[in-house]
């Protein structure tokens, strides 16, 4: 299991992704509450105390090196969550000079939701060039890989607008937020991308 840090900050322009912890539930819940129009497939808390289930599992998740949980900070206030998950440290026994322990091979970005004040704006845009730049500069990760329920037509395309590359859609992935089983449309960037991915992201914070 790699150790995942107690503390890790980073600071954009106008965004600021900083540790969740418990002391948020009331602000993402405020958050969630602007208007739910949005969340038919993404899972948000839909009550304080749906808020606190959520950022307990999200804990959870980080003792057992699952999940890194970050408060999205934006023109002052919380506006929503997103996740380092998925950590894959690879097994390189055939190339002993590229095993690490310290740091990911591949990793996921997700359980990213916004207030709808903080949707189509700059905020996710900022939000995920940060957590791109951590991956690739940061800990020099081979893949980064996105995933959606594959109905989820305004997701799909805010990461395909990323620069990243639908691997596939993999059917009957997992339980959705309606109660149905969803299939999961599977994106990712690769290491090789990330220069033209940043440049294009660059182009549009600009």
């Amino acid at each position: 299991m790699l150790l995942l840090p107690e503390h890790l900050t980073l600071q954009g322009a106008t965004v600021t992704l900083r540790p969740l912890v418990a002391a948020d539930a009331q602000a993402l819940f405020a958050a969630a509450s602007e208007s739910r129009e949005a969340y038919g497939f993404t899972p948000t808390p839909d009550s304080l105390e749906s808020a606190q289930r959520y950022i307990d599992r999200a804990l959870t998740m980080k003792a057992a090196g699952q999940r890194f949980a970050f408060a999205i900070e934006w023109q002052g206030r919380v506006v929503g969550s997103t996740s380092y998950a998925n950590f894959q440290p690879w097994d390189w026994s055939g190339n002993l000079a590229m095993q690490r322990s310290d740091r990911p091979d591949a990793l996921e970005i997700g359980y990213t939701w916004l207030a709808a004040s903080a949707q189509r704006s700059r905020c996710n845009s900022e939000a995920k060039y940060l957590l791109l730049q951590q991956a690739f500069e940061g800990w020099q990760v081979h893949r980064v890989f996105l995933k959606t329920d594959a109905r989820n037509l305004r997701s799909r395309a805010a990461i395909e607008r990323l620069g990243a590359q639908l691997d596939g859609v993999l059917r009957n992935d997992m339980p959705a937020v309606d109660g149905t089983v969803r299939s999961s449309a599977y994106y990712s960037i690769l290491l090789q991308e990330w220069p033209t991915v940043k440049a294009g992201l660059e182009a549009r914070l600009a």
